[in-house]
């Protein structure tokens, strides 16, 4: 089938960029998204032209470093789903495809399609963790966990860090991806120790790096890749807010004393 392709060309970080429009007269409908730009991109070098640059990795739906925008939505039309998995069988003959980058302030392109997204690894790094020494790693089944929060921890484990949640929210929040880092650690009974700190650090990271505030479109959670809950926003907002009284009260207590 014929496709034709819409994609956003930029040299660099602080070079102008534009759409520039290319034809795919036979692409097969089993490839997926990525092996149709790998042929676009043979084509290219062929030519004595610059390929197009995106970000890949695992092309197994995990790692999400794929993520783009596709006609508007991150990841393309299909729910659920990684650029990488997604297969061309989901388009039709003749159809017109727009791809650009994730566009958010700290989300800066750094070629064509790919964005850096370090500002989730500083988040990260704010607390993201357990750094409590626990001991030696014991049996997984010794220490009791309630089964609706092992639940809840693993789903929001399922966040992969692609982006998706900034890309699609109005105000460019990364509330989504901060909260399910911070709920799949403060669920867990190892991640007690260090809930306050965390929710305190993570989100005060998360405004230092630039994103915008939550007000609860629910864009993200629509169009998750990994179908990451709304609700573990609402369950940071409450650790956020006792964390940062119990602050309050400990500062006044010891500057009373």
């Amino acid at each position: 089938m014929k496709i034709n392709l819409n994609i956003w060309r930029q040299s660099g970080p602080n070079q102008p960029g534009r759409m520039v429009k290319y034809e795919m007269p036979n692409v097969d409908e089993h490839m997926s998204f990525l092996e149709m730009l790998d042929v676009l991109n043979e084509d290219l070098i062929h030519k004595g032209e610059e390929p197009v640059t995106f970000e890949h990795d695992c092309r197994e739906g995990i790692c999400g470093c794929c993520g783009f925008m596709i006609n508007g939505l991150p990841h393309g039309p299909q729910r659920g789903t990684t650029v990488c998995q997604l297969h061309m069988r989901q388009f039709h003959d003749g159809d017109e495809l727009w791809l650009e980058p994730f566009r958010a302030k700290a989300f800066p392109v750094l070629k064509d399609l790919m964005v850096d997204r370090s500002s989730f690894d500083r988040i990260i790094a704010a607390g993201g963790y357990v750094s409590v020494n626990t001991g030696c790693a014991v049996d997984g089944n010794a220490i009791p966990i309630e089964k609706l929060n092992a639940e809840m921890a693993m789903d929001a484990a399922a966040c992969i860090g692609c982006g998706a949640c900034v890309a699609s929210c109005p105000n460019a929040s990364a509330s989504l991806f901060t909260s399910a880092k911070i709920s799949h650690l403060g669920l867990l009974p190892q991640g007690q120790a260090e809930r306050d700190r965390r929710a305190i650090r993570m989100v005060a990271q998360m405004m230092e790096e630039g994103f915008g505030y939550c007000t609860n479109t629910g864009e993200c959670e629509a169009l998750c890749p990994k179908g990451v809950k709304l609700e573990n926003i609402a369950r940071m907002n409450r650790d956020y807010l006792k964390a940062a009284i119990t602050y309050r009260e400990e500062n006044a207590s010891a500057g009373a004393a």
